[in-house]
């Protein structure tokens, strides 16, 4: 048993020693074979790292042979216009050099003549003391005394030439002083956007329904005479349907009716007492309107240091009107045009702002209704401590007192031009159609006149005569007749134009 167990033991052991011995040969041959993997694959690798090495290499020395050219080529460059300037500085240190001797030699010769006209000047100086001494023996007078009366002679003949010289200019500035003056009212116009007169003496108070119309004349009538003698206008009640018509010539007294007719409307009590509260209301509200408009104004023309009581007065010109024209839109356009003229005049163009403005504040007085509005106005403007040009402008555009300042003519044009412009005063409309008519006929009255019209609101005429009863000459002293007649004989505002026109056609019919 136990032989057994040891013959079985030595056996295994002997079949374990032969299996590693096989197994140790077949690792050796493994790993060799790894290692010739191992080796030929780092051969690979490195024959390609080679490649890489050697493609790098010659991009490297294409680069470094490329910048080298370039640079190269650069400092040749450099260097050839490094031998250029130098050319050009060696030619103009020779140039230089040159003209130093040049200019040396020129010193030489400028002292040279130095020298020579300071002896001819000498000989000059004795020889002109020589002829003095010998004019004074000659004519007994002194040098001096010469020039003396050589003076005198030499002043009376530039006074006899700048008395002359000034006549010239005067006949000049006589003949074109209505053309400039015209220029300058031109420029002047052209420069403001006036407004077209609109104002009424009566205003159209609108309503929702006609049944307020009777809550407005109550009882008996006693609403409307209530109003009416509260607010001085007149209320006119009719078959017009949804509308009152406000009549009175006073503008105020007719916005304070409509405002006070609009809140009663409105609240819908309408009696005696309560009219007068809101009249009384409205009249204030209004008042505080007229200052807040007179200061709107002034901030506006960029008018600064006006008393209250005027700038109250220039708002109230918004409820004053003169021949249809708005008093204070007047006045705007009057001031614009005097600060534009005082400007081109060289004048100063705040203090014409300022007359313009205030020039018909006599219109709208409190008080002295019977004195001349421009003789009002200067009163006003003295007692609130205006300066004497704008007293004195306001007192004198209309004449009534002297012109002392050169800003009154100014305003008197201006006050002109903003009144008498078309469109600036409304007509009635019979006197206006009768005016252009008188205008037709007074042309048509004189023989050759075929046909007459009367264009631009009769501000200009044309007249067209037969030019085989009138000859150029005539068409001529016709306008200028026409003129004359029409100056003398009418009353127009601004001016008005007469164009004769005579022309002559040739007819003939082709068969």
């Amino acid at each position: 048993m136990v032989l057994s167990i040891i013959i079985g033991i030595v056996g295994f052991a002997m079949g374990s020693g032969l299996s590693y011995v096989i197994w140790d040969k077949a690792l050796a041959k493994k790993k060799e074979k790894i290692l010739k993997d191992a080796q030929n694959e780092a051969d690979v690798i490195l024959k390609q790292k080679e490649l890489l090495a050697k493609e790098k290499f010659l991009q490297l020395k294409s680069d470094h042979e490329k910048y080298t050219n370039e640079r190269n080529s650069k400092m040749a460059q450099m260097e050839a216009k490094i031998i250029q300037k130098d050319t050009l500085l060696s030619q103009k240190l020779e140039e230089v050099q040159r003209k130093k001797k040049e200019v040396d030699t020129l010193q030489v010769n400028l002292n040279n003549q130095a020298e020579a006209l300071k002896k001819r000047e000498e000989e000059v100086e004795k020889i002109h003391r020589q002829h003095l001494e010998k004019l004074e023996v000659i004519s007994g007078l002194t040098a001096e005394e010469a020039k003396q009366q050589l003076v005198e002679m030499m002043k009376a003949e530039a006074k006899t030439a700048a008395m002359a010289y000034v006549n010239e200019i005067m006949e000049e500035a006589k003949l074109t002083a209505t053309k400039e003056s015209k220029k300058i009212v031109i420029q002047t116009i052209q420069r403001i956007a006036p407004e077209v007169a609109i104002e009424n003496s009566v205003t159209v108070f609108p309503i929702e329904n006609d049944e307020i119309k009777g809550r407005i004349i109550g009882r008996e009538g006693r609403n409307i005479r209530a109003l009416e003698a509260a607010t001085g206008v007149e209320i006119i009640i009719d078959d017009t349907p949804e509308a009152i018509v406000l009549s009175a010539f006073d503008p105020v007294r007719r916005e304070i009716a409509r405002l006070a007719l609009h809140q009663l409307v409105a609240d819908g009590r309408i009696h005696p007492a309560r009219i007068e509260e809101v009249v009384e209301k409205v009249k204030k509200q209004i008042e505080e309107e007229i200052m807040e408009i007179g200061k709107r104004t002034c901030i506006d023309l960029g008018i600064h240091g006006m008393h209250p009581e005027l700038m109250r007065l220039v708002g109230k010109m918004k409820y004053r009107s003169s021949y249809g024209q708005n008093l204070l839109q007047h006045s705007r356009e009057t001031a614009n045009l005097c600060a534009v003229m005082a400007s081109e005049l060289k004048l100063n163009p705040t203090i014409a702002k300022r007359a313009g403005l205030l020039h018909d504040i006599g219109k709208v007085a409190d008080e002295n209704p019977e004195l001349p509005h421009a003789l009002m106005g200067m009163q006003l403007a003295e007692k609130y401590k205006e300066k004497p040009e704008v007293c004195n402008a306001i007192g004198s555009h209309h004449e009534e007192v002297e012109m002392n300042t050169l800003i009154a003519p100014i305003v008197q044009v201006c006050d002109a031009i903003s009144g008498a412009r078309p469109g600036a005063r409304r007509e009635i409309a019979e006197a206006y159609i009768k005016r252009l008519k008188e205008l037709e006929n007074l042309a048509l009255s004189y023989p050759g006149v075929l046909k007459t019209y009367a264009i631009q609101a009769g501000r200009e005429l044309r007249v067209i005569v037969g030019s085989d009863k009138m000859t150029d000459k005539e068409a001529e002293t016709l306008s200028f007749d026409l003129a004359k007649r029409i100056q003398d004989e009418m009353t127009y505002p601004g001016q008005v134009k007469i164009t004769v026109i005579r022309e002559t056609r040739a007819v003939a019919v082709a068969k």
